[in-house]
C-alpha cells in the first residue's frame, strides 16, 4: 500500500484502495472542519467519538450497558466516556420513570446545542460543496453512495469497528 518513495499510500488513480481512503479523507475533512467550527462556537472539548455517542443515546436517552451495546464497545468503556461527557456538561445522568433502579443517560441543553451546531456546519460544507462541485454532480455523488451502501447507512457502531473507544 504504499508508494514508491515509500512515504505514504500510493493514490494513482484507479488503484484498488484509493477509494477508500479518498472517502476517509473526504469524511475526514469534513469532520475536522465541523470540529473546528463547533470549538469556535464553545464546544472546543468534543471530539468525533462525541457525535456518535449523542447519537446513540438519542432523544429519550440510554443506559451505559445499551449505549455500550450500540457503539460496539464494553460498558465500562461507554460509562468512561460518559463520565468524561458529564464532567464537560453534554450529558447528565438521571433516573429511569420506569423503572427507578435504572439509570438514564440524557443529552443536555449543551448537548443538544452541540448537535444543532454541528447539524448546520454540516449543511454549510454540503452547500459549498455543492458550489465547488457542481449541484448536479454533488447529488449524484450522493445518489451513487446511496445505492452502493445499505438502507441502514448509520452505523453507530464505528467507534468499536475501529476500535478506538
Amino acid at each position: 500500500m504504499s508508494s514508491a518513495s515509500g512515504t505514504g499510500p500510493d493514490l494513482r488513480p484507479g488503484t484498488g484502495y484509493e477509494l477508500p481512503l479518498r472517502m476517509l479523507m473526504a469524511f475526514r475533512l469534513v469532520i475536522d472542519e465541523v470540529h473546528r467550527e463547533l470549538a469556535r462556537k464553545g464546544h472546543p472539548n468534543l471530539r468525533p467519538l462525541h457525535g456518535f455517542v449523542f447519537q446513540a443515546i438519542g432523544p429519550h436517552g440510554t443506559t451505559a450497558a445499551e449505549l455500550g451495546q450500540r457503539l460496539g464497545v464494553s460498558k465500562q468503556a461507554a460509562g468512561k466516556t460518559v463520565e468524561t461527557l458529564e464532567r464537560l456538561g453534554y450529558v447528565e445522568r438521571g433516573t429511569d420513570p420506569a423503572d427507578a433502579r435504572r439509570k438514564i443517560v440524557r443529552l443536555t441543553a449543551r448537548g443538544a446545542d452541540s448537535l444543532a451546531r454541528s447539524s448546520a456546519a454540516f449543511d454549510r460544507i454540503r452547500a459549498r460543496w455543492a458550489d465547488d462541485l457542481g449541484a448536479d454532480r454533488l447529488r449524484a455523488l450522493e445518489e451513487d453512495l446511496r445505492r452502493l451502501t445499505p438502507e441502514d447507512f448509520f452505523r453507530l457502531d464505528v467507534p468499536g469497528w475501529f476500535g478506538t473507544a
